[in-house]
């Protein structure tokens, strides 16, 4: 079939499914409006039908659009798209939750327009994951630590036997229950199975203990960094308290990159605890203006009175949480429709992670931000909101969220604390523990681009360096010169020393992004450890990563 053959099949089904669904909605507005006579009850389940009707539109020309974009993204990146590989999902369930995580992984990557394999585990062999190029592996423990009933076969005939996986990049979300004593085993035995068979981990295991919600929306956040769909609704959505913005400080006038904020928020809600380490979930808004054109774009007062989450508020505040459709086939379902049923159509915006800075002690949690601009020119929804549409003092929808893979070691470990750019948000966190604790064995590695502009929070590092909180710092600055050189390069050159720091006890944490520093920084490590020992060092919690 040639190219253009394939546009206009694909073109007919959809020019059909829209033909089917403006008819069936101008026949709900005849009945709702008493062109056709029907009783009272009709007419209600009819407005019902109507609103159900409205948000599918809504939800089909959402779908459509991703998959349109992500085919032409797959032409244009040259086989990661619909187009290309099919990425392999595969899961390993004993009671059905971890089939059903699968195919809301597997639908997610599609709706982002990737090719996905959906297969049971017991499906699977070396030669499938050799082949896949990437692999999701959503694997179950049941019992005292062994694989589901359907997984046996599997962890018989592959995870016993020697297999060449290096082309394999690969992720693995764990399931299982604390209450037991081999917590995730069987997920974790796969991880470590792959890992020493050369796959490269895309990012850490993701552990589920008892469906934990929290951890799931991690897994999330991990699928909208590998798809580049950040507008994936949430499975469970979190339980925002109310903060307040305090603070909002610019970190790097005049730098090359996008511009860096340091901010600082307070509960409004009580106390607030938690961790160096832990996750602060971010409820995104839009800023009014554009909440208001969209609502212009529908004929709808902004001013109008809805019922919301929290009691009553105006539609346009009702909204600004909304995932609002901009397509004409997603405003055309809408239009006709009252204040009070757009309000409750629209599904919540998804939440965005963000490492936390700070400690209780310090009276306020704060974050390191960096703006993110669409290539349209539009800010990201979770740093635009952050970094310049919410106003110092305006109200901001927050969860803590327990980020246990990546607590702090014991006081008396030496640590060495690795990560680029906003990465330092993570590391600052476990340094100020660190001095609290009076644990002055640590050595930072950053990197970013220019010494003048993007040395984060520099007064603050060279203080503990005086002090003797931090033992050694190494800094790469990318575009200040010279040959490129990065933190991972950081790491290289100071093999040695990496070596004698780890042979007296050091764990070694790392913080910043998924894309290049932490596969480069895992890649140099590997080299100056083996990738045998530095496996062990995962299974001991000395190799910690909290990257994004």
């Amino acid at each position: 079939m040639t190219s253009s053959a394939s546009v206009a099949a694909g073109r007919l089904p959809r020019a059909l499914c829209a033909a089917l669904l403006a008819a069936l909605l101008l026949a709900l507005l005849a009945v709702l409006n008493g062109w056709i006579a029907l009783p009272e009850t009709a007419r209600r389940h009819a407005g019902a039908a109507l609103t159900v009707v409205a948000y599918a539109c809504f939800c089909a020309g959402v779908y459509l659009r991703r998959r349109a974009q992500g085919a032409a993204m797959g032409r244009a990146g040259g086989g990661r798209g619909a187009g290309g590989p099919a990425i392999l999902v595969a899961y390993a369930s004993q009671t059905g939750f971890a089939e059903q995580i699968a195919a809301q992984t597997a639908d997610v990557l599609r709706a982002a327009g990737m090719a996905v394999r959906l297969e049971p585990m017991g499906r699977v062999d070396a030669a499938a994951l050799r082949a896949a190029g990437r692999a999701l592996f959503v694997a179950s423990t049941t019992g005292e630590g062994d694989p589901p009933d359907a997984a046996a076969g599997f962890a018989r005939r592959v995870l016993a036997a020697p297999a060449d996986l290096a082309g394999l990049e690969y992720g693995v979300l764990a399931l299982g229950d604390s209450s037991y004593s081999r917590y995730c085993a069987f997920g974790r035995a796969l991880d470590a199975w792959l890992r020493l068979h050369g796959a490269r981990p895309l990012f850490d295991a993701v552990e589920v203990d008892d469906g934990d919600p929290g951890a799931l929306r991690h897994w999330q956040h991990y699928l909208g960094v590998l798809s580049g769909s950040t507008d994936m609704a949430d499975w469970s959505a979190p339980a925002y308290a109310t903060w307040r913005l305090v603070e909002r400080r610019l970190l790097n006038p005049g730098s090359p990159g996008a511009p860096a904020y340091h901010l600082a928020l307070r509960p409004l809600d009580g106390g607030a605890d938690w961790q160096a380490g832990d996750i602060a979930e971010i409820g995104p808004r839009h800023p009014p203006a554009e909440v208001e054109r969209w609502l212009a774009a529908l004929g709808l007062a902004p001013s109008a009175a809805v019922s919301a989450d929290r009691g009553l508020s105006t539609l346009a505040g009702a909204l600004a949480g909304r995932a609002l459709p901009c397509d004409e086939a997603g405003l055309a379902a809408l239009r006709g429709k009252t204040a009070q049923e757009i309000a409750g159509a629209l599904p919540a915006l998804p939440h965005r992670e963000y490492s936390i800075a700070s400690l209780p002690a310090d009276g306020r949690l704060e974050l390191l931000v960096r703006q993110v601009r669409h290539d349209d020119g539009r800010l990201g929804l979770g740093s635009g909101w952050l970094t310049e549409h919410a106003p110092v003092g305006a109200d901001i929808a927050l969860r803590i969220r327990v980020n246990r893979s990546f607590h702090p070691p014991a006081p008396g470990r030496p640590l060495i604390l690795i990560g680029n750019g906003t990465g330092l948000a993570g590391l600052r966190a476990h340094l100020r523990a660190r001095a609290a604790a009076g644990a002055g064995r640590n050595w930072l590695l950053f990197g970013e681009r220019t010494r003048a502009h993007d040395y984060f929070h520099r007064d603050e590092i060279e203080a503990w360096r005086r002090g003797g909180v931090l033992d050694r710092v190494d800094l790469a600055f990318s575009r200040d010169g010279g040959p490129l050189r990065y933190v991972q390069d950081c790491v290289a050159a100071a093999a040695d020393d990496v070596r004698a720091w780890v042979a007296e006890g050091a764990a070694i944490y790392v913080c910043g992004g998924l894309q290049g520093m932490a596969a480069g920084v895992a890649q140099a490590l590997e080299g100056i450890l083996g990738a045998e020992a530095l496996e062990r060092m995962a299974e001991e919690g000395r190799y910690r990563r909290d990257v994004y």
